[in-house]
């Protein structure tokens, strides 16, 4: 009897911590620095695109991109100039021995490798990682010489509309092309990178953004995909930390980014995270978006955008939840495995759930910077 009632009274100090919405207090074990660091050395100790074994990668995909950015982003809240040098040491060999990894700047997807390098000029002011970080920022706006003749005109259309020639208005696009144009702002100070993404996002916006504040993972997949919706949040979050107050999109894409938080709020399951498919109560646990939605609420909260009442407790209980899933390995579990859209609502359902898969670890370094930020 006395067993059971400390682990009644223990469970019931958990709630009482997730709901009093406190970021800055944290047992141990919750600790954002302490998991933060556990990931983060995860992150450095592991292959280019760990999470395909065994076959060696082609180019870095953007899932190690993305987890490369979080790591980045920990080491500068914390000042850890070692976990810094070892992620510069890293990059190095693409100037180099590795160079035939580096992405060819023509998807949506591989250019937001510029993220990397532009972080990477701002935390050491090395021009030759700013050199290539603009480079990848100016090719989504810079029509490929490369692209088939059929292509083109198509392409010089959107280019026309001040568009990427990128643009498809799929969701995790407002993440890819978000990240490379808001980094090379930020590196650079050229407000043309900044202004053209949140046009971009504007235009995604209007677009695509459903009723309820949320996204279908396409038009042809009508379904509130966790990742995807993911995407955007952290997207949208990324842009506005960084958008100048007098951009004439920017009144939009924030009421946008709040009608989205409201609706997630809704949608939190009791366990503190968020579904495979959010809007499905029996759906899966899915740690990759929940950490992304958990990642748009604390920057939310931060930067008075949502309101700290309402929103922390969300936030907090959303990460204690996420820390029980990381293992001692720093792996965290239950990451949907890499998605295309399918008109098909079982094949969401059913697909595979991994473990250190990079689109779960990324964000959760994403989140430990924020909180300590």
């Amino acid at each position: 009897m006395k067993i059971i009632l400390i682990s009644i009274l223990l469970s019931l100090s958990a709630i009482v911590r997730a709901q009093d919405g406190n970021l800055k207090k944290w047992t141990q074990e919750t600790d954002p620095k302490t998991v933060g660091t556990l990931v983060a050395k995860r992150f450095v100790a592991s292959p280019h695109n760990s999470f395909r074994p065994p076959a060696p990668p082609n180019s870095i995909t953007y899932p190690e991109v993305c987890a490369w950015y979080g790591t980045l982003r920990f080491a500068k809240t914390t000042k850890d100039k070692e976990l810094l040098e070892q992620l510069k040491n890293r990059f190095m060999p693409f100037f180099g021995a590795e160079k035939n990894l580096i992405p060819k700047p023509a998807h949506v997807d591989a250019n937001v490798f510029g993220a990397i390098p532009c972080e990477l000029y701002m935390q050491t002011g090395e021009k030759q990682f700013l050199d290539m970080g603009v480079m990848f920022a100016e090719a989504q706006w810079t029509l490929p010489d490369s692209a088939e003749q059929s292509k083109k005109e198509e392409y010089r259309k959107l280019l026309d509309r001040n568009l990427s020639w990128q643009t498809r208005y799929w969701i995790d696009d407002m993440y890819m092309i978000t990240m490379a144009q808001t980094q090379a702002y930020r590196a650079t100070g050229d407000r043309k990178y900044v202004d053209r993404a949140a046009h971009e996002m504007h235009v995604y916006l209007d677009t695509i953004q459903r009723p309820n504040g949320l996204f279908y993972h396409s038009p042809d997949a009508p379904f509130f995909w966790g990742r995807g919706n993911g995407w955007m949040a952290a997207g949208m979050s990324e842009l506005l930390l960084s958008l100048p107050e007098d951009n004439g999109d920017r009144p939009a894409i924030m009421a946008s980014y709040l009608k989205m938080m409201q609706s997630l709020k809704q949608f939190q399951r009791s366990d503190g995270l968020w579904g495979q498919l959010i809007d499905d109560a029996d759906a899966w646990a899915e740690t990759s978006s929940s950490a992304m939605f958990t990642y748009a609420m604390i920057v939310g909260v931060k930067n008075g955008w949502l309101n700290k009442n309402e929103y922390a407790p969300v936030a907090k209980k959303a990460w204690m939840a996420l820390v029980t899933h990381i293992n001692a390995d720093g792996d965290i579990d239950s990451v949907c495995e890499g998605t295309n859209r399918k008109n098909d609502y079982q094949y969401y359902l059913d697909r595979q759930r991994k473990t250190g898969d990079m689109h779960g670890q990324a964000p959760i370094l994403w989140c430990a910077a924020a909180l300590l930020d």
